[in-house]
This record gives structure tokens, sequence and C-alpha cells, in this order.
């Protein structure tokens, strides 16, 4: 296949600026990992500038190989037990609005690391109760005890990635993480998040990767079935492939098909859209909360 030179618009500025300086200096000083800087995230600047940042639970290799993905596939170490309380701690130092919690998937674990996720986001509500705490979770094998468990942890977005359209999800993804499955895990999130008992309902949250070989009328598609799920908000961002041995890109979405996708997704009832070349799962998260949709406890099921 034909190798597609990354267009104009797909450059990016190098980061600056003093709040992204802050965290930076603050995260070298405590050893800490943020997914924003393993995976050299275009936004990175803009983001922690805007209070937020990613971090990754439950170590650094995943027990998945997709096709996509540039994260270390083999068999884990066991878990840190202690790691949600040191986790927890150290983002109360550094001062954030928004903290979005993710992890590599953990199939060698009954629950899937569930729990493990759910800890950490409960220690983070007692330390800083004012924060606003997104997840992005795995598919935990379409386990519903797990996604309950989720559900139930006090967080404030609950995100789980379907990646991209029904008919590619299978060359793209794990074997082990299907379309379907995916879906059934936002559907999961609502109905456990309608049942759980303090707080609105959490905001549900997905992702599309675009340039993958998709036609507008599979992300359409995917739209309505993510509508169906009652997922609240959809990011769309542009593919980009990490090494040779992954998946090629077949195109670079230009910005304006970007733009369309945003205002399909807005027509649909989505609540909140992000669009763009450069947009990844988290990015600009933090804008419901300068909207005051999350703290206003108007996040319930559209």
């Amino acid at each position: 296949m034909q190798r597609h030179l990354k267009p104009e618009w797909l450059r990016v500025r190098p980061p600056g600026g003093e709040r992204y300086g802050l965290i930076k200096a603050r995260v070298r000083q405590l050893g800490l990992a943020t997914v924003c800087e393993e995976a050299r995230c275009p936004n990175i600047a803009e983001c922690w500038g805007g209070g937020t940042a990613t971090f990754m639970l439950m170590g650094e290799v995943c027990t998945r190989g997709c096709r996509f993905c540039n994260v270390t596939t083999g068999r884990p170490e066991p878990l840190d037990p202690a790691e949600p309380d040191k986790l927890s701690a150290v983002i109360a130092e550094l001062g954030l609005d928004y903290v979005v919690l993710t992890s590599v998937d953990r199939d060698d674990l009954p629950d899937g690391g569930a729990e493990h996720f759910a800890r950490t986001v409960r220690l983070l509500k007692q330390r800083l109760p004012e924060l606003l705490v997104e997840v992005l979770v795995p598919d935990f094998c379409g386990d519903r005890q797990a996604v309950a468990i989720i559900a139930a942890s006090g967080a404030d977005v609950l995100g789980h990635n379907v990646e991209t359209v029904a008919r590619l999800s299978l060359g793209v993804r794990d074997r082990r993480a299907t379309y379907v499955q995916s879906l059934g895990v936002l559907r999961a999130f609502k109905e456990f998040g309608r049942s759980r008992e303090r707080g609105p309902v959490p905001f549900t949250k997905s992702s599309l990767m675009v340039g993958l070989g998709e036609t507008p009328a599979e992300v359409e598609e995917c739209l309505r079935d993510l509508r169906g799920a009652e997922c609240d908000i959809v990011t769309f961002g542009q593919y980009l492939q990490p090494s040779p041995r992954h998946l090629p890109v077949v195109e670079y979405v230009k910005p304006e098909e970007f733009a369309a996708y945003q205002e399909l997704a807005q027509s649909m009832g989505f609540r909140y859209v992000a669009s763009g070349p450069l947009v990844r799962s988290s990015y600009r998260a933090a804008e419901l909360l300068a909207a005051g949709e999350i703290r206003s406890g108007r996040a319930q099921s559209a």
C-alpha cells in the first residue's frame, strides 16, 4: 500500500506554557508517568495548560494485541496494591481540575482490574471532593459485574472506546474486543449509573479513529449505534501509524470532513463532541467542566 505523507494540518508546535511547565516539572519530580507523555500526545500543552492530565493504571504491558496500538503486549506484572493510594496522593499534589484514568487490558485478572480502578477513583474523591474524574476503561470481556463496579465508583464520566466502525473492528482490534461487546459496555454504564445511590447519572463517552478505510455512511451508522447505547460524548481523531508493523493509514481525513462529522454528531443529540485530526480520547475533556455541565448535575440520560 502506498505510504501517505502527513499533511500540513497534522503538524504541531512544541509544547510550552507556564502551567504546562509546572505540571511537567512536578510529574518528573514525583516520578510519575502520564499517558500524555508516553503516547506523545500532540495536545499535551493544551490539556495540561487547562488543568487536565491522563494517567495509566495497572502497568504498561497489555494482555491484548490491537493492530493500531503501540502498547507492549505480553504477560503483565502482578498488580501493585498500593498503586491507588500512591497515585491519588500524587494527583492531589498536582493542582489539577480534571483527571482521566485509563489502563491496559488485564484479562489475566478475574475482574479485569475493575476494583483496582474503582478504588483509585474512590480515593481521589475522598482526597479531592471537587476534582472531576473521568475513567477510560477496557471492556472487561463484557463482564457486567466488572462494569457495575466501575459505574458505582463515583467517576463523573465513564468512557470506553469503540475505536472504529463495525466492519473494520475485527481487523483493527484484538479478537477479544468486539464492536457489539463495546456497545454493551456503554449501554450497561447507563443502566448501572441510574441505579447508583448518590449523585447524577454519569456521562458516558466513546471515541473513533478515522483514516482506517471507513466510509462516511459507516461512521454515521456507528454514531447511531452509540446513541442507541445512550452514549453522551463522542470524539473523532485521525489514526496515525505508530510503527511499520502497525496498520497503515488509509487516508488522512481533511479538517472539513472532521467538521462535518462534528455537525452530524451534534445533530444526533450527543451532549458534547470533539472532532479534529489531532483530537484524542481525552482531548479538552475539561470543557464539560468549563460549561458547567458536570457540576450542575445535568448528566442525565439523553
